[in-house]
């Protein structure tokens, strides 16, 4: 069946691209109606991305590709540009316009007193447009410059407030980590463009020439491998997740944005996207999935000894993708599905994490966790939601959180018996540094200097709190071993998670101990905090300081390069202007000479001439002397 709604997905980034121009234009004269015309854009783009949706689910629907405009022909080859609709895009476009959407009414209570308040909403406006112009791409071209795209505009909001040190240094370093990422994807590119067949780059083809073994085994390797370099920036697993805790320094809506469904996704969706390149090559996914067990545990302890509320969240989404990616290098389709089922699922427990710790913070001025306490009496709102957004995370059944996670621990299980108690251990650290943030912030006696002040957040920041929930409550039906809809939806094979109680008991109880822990700590003072630091003060640092990774980089690259600038620049000062200023200084020189003698006293000119003369009658007698002798 044809689809009726598919042919108009390009008005889908196309309303947030209006809206774009328009506070860009005239935004300074719309004032607060600036925030209406941004929700209005995003609403309209989400109704039209849940029409797809849904006539997708309602019966088979055939991929739509439009890719016929004309870009660039050079001789035979002519790159075209399009959109694509499919099963997997169709469900990226519906989570992406809804946390835009709730984000973007959230944002109209949270940055009210904001005096750039249009500018914040221009920039995510032409962000939402980026990263929905990525989903559609009918080619890697297209979404190589949307990615880029995504990019930039992650550079203006996480340097939002540029007049903070803090929020340039952490732009900065966003745009250059992931930039690194992306030389990878563009070598990828043009490694694609060599070996395909016709040098196609639309992703039908790429799929034809990869399942049909078209391309050497070598090369496939390095292509996956590249691309994977690519998707690890943007999703910030490690080595190049640095980037990613560095932009809570943005606005708090931002880091909903950016980590949950949108930017941080894209990683994982050019994964999933060219899903068929790394299938191909064993060795590719066995990086992909080693990479990400390792992200995975690697910020989950992390995220147990910092005390900056949106950083420990920043160090769950980093740990989250990496749950997503080691489910993708497992490489079955059940796996690949449980991958994309925990993007989805994370993409609402993750902004209704965030969104409830802006709320925290809008009330009571601080990010430090040990400066809050007892906040959960007078924003009970928000203390609910965080409380679901937390269990859900924590992979407690029934939320959403336990299905997904469920479904990669249990691909894991059957397959590498190694990337399962990795992800079962971080699983672990995952609810316990979870229990330690809820317990803190919303239980005991205030701590900070502005709890007198307490109080609920205004209806436009607690309703997208409450609808993202619900969200994290029953996202999670839709891919149980009792429920495989999914999984055929989007792979088209009936292949079904399997109930393993194994993994459901252990994956349930480690979560449980987890937060139990967090509990005996944090609320019954049983087990004495301090004895954790003290009884290991180096480990604690370890943690703290997260393992040393960012001075790591500081001082084997960053001063070497910074030296190596420096050097360079002292040699175009002294070598490369001074071979310009002495050549400046040399006409100057002969013009001043020439000026000097040009003075107008014909005695002058008439010595001059006879020396001339006399020099003039000394070369020839000299030369016929020479060859008398």
């Amino acid at each position: 069946m044809i689809s009726a709604y598919s042919q108009y997905a390009w008005l889908i980034p196309l309303f947030p691209l209006l809206s774009f121009l328009i506070l860009t234009a005239v935004g300074r004269q719309l004032r607060d109606a600036g925030a209406y015309i941004s929700i209005v854009a995003v609403f309209a783009s989400f109704v039209l991305s849940v029409l797809i949706f849904v006539e997708r689910i309602g019966g088979h629907v055939e991929d739509f590709t439009w890719n016929k405009l004309q870009w660039i022909k050079l001789g035979d080859f002519t790159l075209t540009m399009g959109f694509e609709v499919t099963n997997l895009n169709a469900l990226m476009l519906v989570i992406v316009t809804l946390v835009s959407l709730l984000v973007n009414i959230y944002s109209k209570g949270y940055m009210h007193d904001d005096e750039r308040i249009n500018v914040f909403f221009a920039y995510i406006a032409l962000f939402t447009f980026s990263m929905l112009g990525l989903v559609i791409s009918a080619n890697l071209v297209e979404l190589y410059i949307f990615w880029e795209l995504v990019g930039v505009c992650s550079f203006l909001l996480v340097g939002f407030w540029y007049f903070k040190p803090e929020a340039r240094a952490a732009a900065k370093k966003a745009f250059i980590v992931t930039r690194v990422g992306d030389v990878g994807l563009f070598i990828a590119i043009l490694l694609l463009f060599w070996y395909m067949p016709n040098h196609s780059l639309d992703f039908t083809a790429i799929h034809n020439a990869f399942t049909g073994g078209k391309i050497p085994s070598g090369i496939v390797t390095l292509i996956a491998i590249l691309i994977f370099v690519g998707a690890a920036g943007k999703s910030g697993q490690f080595p190049l997740h640095t980037w990613l805790p560095d932009a809570m320094e943005g606005p708090t809506p931002i880091s909903a944005l950016i980590h949950a469904a949108t930017m941080v996704a894209a990683g994982v969706y050019l994964v999933a996207r060219t899903f068929e390149i790394f299938t191909a090559s064993p060795a590719a996914l066995t990086v992909v999935a080693t990479i990400g067990a390792f992200t995975a545990i690697f910020a989950a302890t992390i995220g147990t000894a910092q005390n900056d509320i949106k950083r420990i969240l920043a160090y769950s989404t980093v740990s989250q993708l990496g749950y997503m990616m080691m489910a993708m290098g497992i490489g079955t389709t059940v796996a690949y599905t449980a991958g994309i089922f925990h993007l989805f699922t994370h993409a609402f427990f993750k902004a209704l994490l965030f969104l409830g710790a802006g709320s925290v913070i809008h009330a009571v001025h601080t990010q430090d966790i040990h400066e809050m306490g007892g906040v959960g009496r007078k924003m009970k709102v928000t203390a609910w939601t965080f409380a679901i957004g937390t269990l859900a995370l924590s992979g407690i059944a029934p939320l959403s959180g336990f299905w997904s996670k469920d479904a990669i621990l249990a691909e894991a299980y059957a397959h590498n018996a190694v990337l399962f108690w990795v992800g079962l251990i971080a699983a672990f650290f995952t609810a316990f540094y979870m229990s330690r943030l809820f317990f803190l912030v919303f239980f005991g006696k205030p701590r900070g200097e502005h709890q007198d002040h307490v109080h609920e957040s205004p209806g436009s920041m607690t309703f997208p709190l409450i609808v993202l929930a619900v969200l994290a409550v029953l996202a999670g039906f839709v891919f149980t071993p009792f429920n495989p809809w999914l999984g055929g939806w989007l792979t088209g094979h009936e292949e079904a998670e399997h109930a393993n109680w194994v993994v459901i008991i252990l994956s349930n109880l480690v979560g449980l101990l987890g937060i139990g822990l967090g509990y005996l700590v944090y609320i019954r003072r049983s087990i004495s905090a301090e004895s954790f630091v003290n009884g290991a003060p180096w480990l604690y640092r370890l943690l703290n300081r997260k393992y040393y990774v960012d001075e790591f980089y500081q001082g084997v690259i960053v001063r070497p390069l910074q030296g190596l600038g420096q050097v360079l620049n002292l040699f175009d000062i002294y070598v490369v202007d001074g071979v310009v200023k002495l050549s400046a200084l040399a006409v100057t020189g002969i013009g001043r000479l020439g000026s000097r003698l040009q003075n107008g006293q014909v005695q002058s000119y008439g010595l001059v001439t006879l020396l001339g003369l006399l020099i003039l009658v000394l070369a020839i007698a000299g030369r016929r002397f020479i060859h008398a002798g």
